[in-house]
């Protein structure tokens, strides 16, 4: 199985399936907006607004969705309302390039001269993490990559615990040293043995805590500092992995966490189990981070590599 490759029939019908909640929510209020209109005036685009919001789509990012809308059906002058679903996916999936969100359905990482790929994860507790980091070693592994764990998220047991199962479970090597354990220490562990084992991919998992910012942005500053004494410009990248099923709550922690570390690349997850899909519309709009892994299921590859134009023809579809 090709990692990440191009997206096939099953990838499509996963997609799909995964996003049926928010698709059915989204068109079936659309079609209800506009019943007895024939054209797209101040009243549907009113209602169009609200479905947005409600949607999770957020305020700003709507806004400008509908300033797009009404500036065409200014330009010209009588737009039906047949053609209202056409008009607003083109100007999401406009939204989304201008937003650097993935667009590309194939993917390989850098290459790192004779060093391994390092990539940080944040996010809160409960956000899908561990899984996250699970199912992608995963597929780096399918792929004939060879990866390391590191369980810098020492906060607590649990974390370390999950993290062993998913090691053992993907068969990966995990560098930990229990809870209470150092978690710039454990970093550094990680990949001075991902070094010495000529790995090709090294996932390092943090602890996921909010209440206090000034510890949190401290203890990430520290693991990064030190991983860079042993791979330069380590972390490569910093992935935030963010629950879409909790919508603009979501978009909060992004905020969060993008004060207390420069995050470079978004996972969305659990958008299976939610109709507030539209999350990822406004989250890519106001955070100017590229989406780029969504959860759509519970398999190992129903983490996909976001594809906005994918996306938007399943959403629409």
């Amino acid at each position: 199985m090709a990692f990440f490759g191009l997206f096939s029939k099953e990838k499509k019908e996963t997609l799909d399936k995964g996003l049926e909640k928010t698709k059915q929510s989204f068109l079936s209020r659309i079609a209800r907006s506009i019943v007895g209109k024939s054209k797209v005036d101040e009243e549907v685009l009113d209602n169009l607004e609200e479905i947005l919001i409600t949607s999770d789509v957020g305020v700003e990012t709507t806004l400008k969705i509908i300033d797009r809308i009404q500036n065409r059906v200014s330009r010209d002058k009588v737009l039906g309302t047949d053609e209202l679903n056409t008009i607003l996916k083109e100007e999401i999936a406009g939204l989304l390039e201008e937003n650097n969100s993935n667009g590309k359905i194939d993917f390989q990482l850098p290459k790192i001269e004779g060093q391994p790929y390092v990539i940080m994860v944040v996010g809160v507790n409960g956000v899908g993490k561990t899984t996250t980091i699970g199912k992608l070693a995963h597929q780096f592994k399918e792929a004939g990559m060879k990866v390391v764990l590191g369980a810098s998220d020492t906060f607590r047991a649990a974390a370390v615990d999950q993290l062993i199962i998913w090691a053992e479970r993907v068969g990966v090597p995990i560098v930990q040293q229990g809870m209470g354990a150092d978690p710039a220490s454990v970093a550094f562990d990680t990949l001075q043995s991902a070094k010495a084992q000529g790995a090709d991919v090294v996932i390092i998992d943090t602890a996921g805590r909010l209440h206090n910012k000034v510890n949190l942005m401290n203890e990430l500053t520290k693991i990064k500092r030190v991983m860079d004494k042993v791979i330069p410009n380590a972390p490569h990248e910093v992935l935030l992995v963010l629950d879409g099923s909790t919508g603009q709550n979501a978009y909060e922690q992004a905020k969060q966490f993008s004060l207390a570390t420069d995050i470079n690349a978004l996972a969305i997850t659990k958008l299976d189990g939610t109709a507030k899909g539209g999350v990822v519309i406004g989250i890519s709009d106001q955070m100017k981070i590229p989406v780029k892994y969504i959860g759509v299921g519970e398999g190992m590859n129903d983490l996909q590599l976001f594809d906005r134009n994918e996306f938007v023809d399943s959403l629409f579809s």
